[in-house]
């Protein structure tokens, strides 16, 4: 089987390239150019009959939004509410992380009944048949990741960086590994004494990704869980080796995106983001977050969406959204919609400070409206129209329906120079 970028060196452009260009603002032959060069990436499964989207350099930044089982909670309906309300919201992409109950056939039900990028972390689901960290090897891994291609996983998160010579580096932390993967690994290696099976055998992984098309997602197992722990050496060791896969991928014409963290304070965040863009040639950056404070417990969306917001400013492309639950629990629904929102606020921040013009376009046209008293059409633009409407109080000024809101009634200053 050919990959998007077999295609595109072949002169066989599909017909979602120009839909896709188009919604960007870009021209066809740059995002062409830039998937080749592996600057933007499209994340599709092959056997995935959907609208995808670009993530990557000159495209407006992406949000993604995590949900799935745990095994104190494994409730596929209610899972299935919250791939309603982040897609609602706004999400471009989701990723099940469900690690309890019939993951197969809500993957399958995700895939079938849902327009939108799907993506897996591999490993979890590796890690409940093996049963325990030690019992993983190779062939369950493999077996696994084709299994969730063939359930048209559009993305794959693999944890191929974290290597032998990085875990000394983890001692000094103060959160040691958060990453769910990253210990996974930690662990194997410990048990076994061996180099990771996802770094000695990324030759097969890439063959499956080949085979199905599907966008690597190079994890970061050692992303930093805390402040204190950012831009550390395990974080930059780690991406050096990321750096090198990303090189491997690009070879076999297979796409690839590289995470990152995670907790950064904001003077560090540039730094982190322009090192990445150096190690790994200008790859698509997918962070979650990143959090700018480490006790904004319950409120931890809003220390995302300003980190994201400046990550994106300086080059990330690519943001996982994070709830008012992170570090407390599994998400709510409405969790889900604020950890979007919030995130969608930080892209779309970034994109007008970026000069993106539907982004200024946006801005403009809700200025306009504002100025013109024209609520319908402010609501329609609002990042989130239904709380829009909730919040909407008018008071009647003047018979010409050009009613302020409560905040000023008539000592509205537009409202004053206007008459």
């Amino acid at each position: 089987m050919t990959t998007l970028i077999d295609q595109l060196k072949q002169g066989d452009i599909p017909a979602f390239i120009d839909k896709i260009a188009n919604d960007e603002g870009i021209s066809p032959q740059t995002m062409i150019d830039d998937i080749i060069k592996g600057c933007v990436v499209i994340c599709r499964n092959n056997r995935h009959d959907f609208n995808p989207i670009a993530i990557g350099r000159g495209t407006r930044v992406k949000i993604n939004a995590n949900l799935g089982t745990s095994p104190s909670q494994c409730d596929f309906t209610n899972e299935i509410n919250k791939v309603k309300a982040a897609i609602e919201s706004g999400a471009h992409t989701i990723m099940d992380l469900s690690i309890a109950g019939d993951i197969s056939s809500f993957r399958q039900t995700l895939a079938h009944e849902f327009d939108i990028t799907l993506g897996t972390v591999p490993l979890y689901e590796a890690m409940a048949v093996a049963g325990s960290p030690e019992k993983l090897n190779i062939e369950i891994f493999l077996e696994i990741m084709e299994k969730q291609a063939l359930e048209k996983v559009d993305f794959m998160t693999i944890h191929s960086g974290l290597l032998q010579k990085h875990i000394p580096f983890t001692e000094k932390r103060v959160l040691g590994v958060v990453s769910r993967g990253g210990s996974v690994m930690v662990q194997w290696m410990q048990c076994h004494q061996k180099e990771s099976f996802l770094y000695e055998h990324f030759d097969k992984i890439l063959s499956i990704a080949r085979k199905y098309d599907i966008t690597l997602s190079l994890g970061d197992g050692l992303r930093p869980g805390c402040t204190a722990d950012a831009n550390d050496t395990a974080q930059f060791g780690e991406l050096e080796t990321i750096g090198e896969l990303v090189q491997w991928c690009r070879a076999e014409n297979v796409q690839v995106m590289v995470e990152g963290p995670g907790h950064v304070p904001l003077h560090m965040i540039e730094e982190n983001i322009k090192k990445q863009k150096h190690i790994c040639s200008g790859a698509p950056f997918y962070v979650l977050g990143p959090l700018v404070m480490d006790y904004a417990a319950g409120y931890d969306h809003i220390a995302g969406a300003i980190g994201g917001a400046v990550a994106a400013y300086f080059g990330a492309d690519f943001l996982c959204y994070v709830t008012p639950a992170e570090h407390l629990r599994l998400p709510s629904i409405d969790d889900v919609r604020e950890g979007v929102t919030a995130s969608r606020i930080a892209a779309s921040a970034a994109d007008l400070a970026r000069g993106n013009p539907v982004e200024i376009k946006r801005n403009l046209d809700m200025s306009k409206a504002r100025h013109e008293f024209d609520w319908k059409t402010q609501e329609q633009l609002s990042i989130d129209s239904k709380k829009f409407g909730k919040y909407l109080e008018k008071v009647e000024t003047d018979k010409n329906q050009n009613h302020a809101c409560s905040m000023c009634g008539e000592w509205c200053a537009i409202k004053r120079l206007k008459s």
